[in-house]
């Protein structure tokens, strides 16, 4: 077997499934947890505390993005929203142990059961899925995407998609189109990918919005004393991964210190920021991901 993405032992792949499985099961808890008239501070720290007494740590903040927010809403440590009966929200999370990662989501109909929005989207995934073995492209996974999307009378989002996933690296090598990009890259066997399908109502493509709660450090350190205490905090704890504004107040409980590390380290190219992202057309988002491994003649689902 050619093992990418640097799993290259069976140890690895061991410890993948079993951090996999505390993925998909912390997306079942939040089915089942997530009521409406709950605030998304309480929704996102039990998503996290589930993952945490499962032995994981985070591989990202947990994305709670409502309607025709697609991605990268995770709560601030002050926010007051709460979810309603009959919004569309996105559940994306993922867990990591000894640089394995994992990646998936959920679309919820809060109160209800799922819509034809819904069920196209899983749908969807369940196709491309059915696609993912070694020799596909990327341009066939997209093009059934597109086909079953379309069919449901929906939208796929053109300039958001799957991902190779990496040890160590949440978004690796590749991307997976939900539409026929004419990309005529092979899976490879051994490959960990994260299929990704997000589908709208709207006209298929998202924008940054101007919330930002979700940050990823690279090398690099503050001069100021007391700026580099919480970059080198972030360093210890959080390494190369996304990280949540709200984490660091846990840690700090004090929003000016952390806001002047985290401009400095913005200014000086060590910090990466991941605003909200939102359909460029006002329609709702729905989303459905899983990671798998890709295989000969098939693939193996690890969430």
């Amino acid at each position: 077997m050619n093992i990418m993405n640097e799993f290259e032992y069976e140890t690895d792949l061991k410890l993948l499934g079993e951090v996999g499985r505390v993925s998909r099961d912390a997306l079942d808890y939040s089915k089942h947890m997530i009521k409406p008239e709950m605030s998304l501070l309480e929704i996102a720290s039990n998503i996290e505390d589930f993952i945490a007494q499962r032995g994981c740590s985070y591989a990202f903040p947990t994305n709670l993005s409502i309607n025709e927010q697609a991605a990268h809403y995770t709560p601030s440590y002050d926010d007051d929203m709460i979810v309603k009966n009959g919004d569309i929200l996105k559940v994306d999370l993922g867990a990591r142990s000894a640089d394995c990662i994992t990646d998936c989501a959920i679309t919820i109909n809060v109160g209800n059961e799922p819509d034809k929005m819904i069920e196209t989207c899983d749908k969807a995934l369940e196709a491309a899925i059915s696609k993912v073995r070694a020799g596909t492209t990327m341009q066939e996974i997209g093009r059934v995407v597109d086909d079953v999307v379309t069919l449901g009378g929906f939208t796929t989002i053109k300039n958001l998609g799957g991902h190779g996933v990496a040890k160590g690296e949440l978004h690796a090598e590749i991307f997976i189109p939900n539409y026929d990009n004419g990309d005529d890259t092979q899976l490879e066997e051994g490959q960990v990918i994260a299929v990704e399908v997000f589908i709208t109502t709207g006209k298929g493509y998202v924008k940054e919005g101007e919330e930002v709660q979700i940050f990823q450090k690279a090398q690099g350190m503050p001069r100021m004393r007391e700026m580099r205490e919480i970059a080198q905090f972030i360093d210890e704890n959080y390494r190369t991964y996304p990280f949540a504004f709200r984490w660091l107040m846990k840690q700090f409980n004090s929003e000016f210190r952390i806001k002047a590390t985290l401009n400095e380290l913005l200014r000086s190219g060590a910090l990466e920021t991941f605003p909200v992202l939102v359909d460029d057309g006002e329609g709702i988002v729905a989303q459905s991901e899983k990671t798998v491994l890709v295989e000969r003649d098939s693939c193996k689902i690890i969430t």
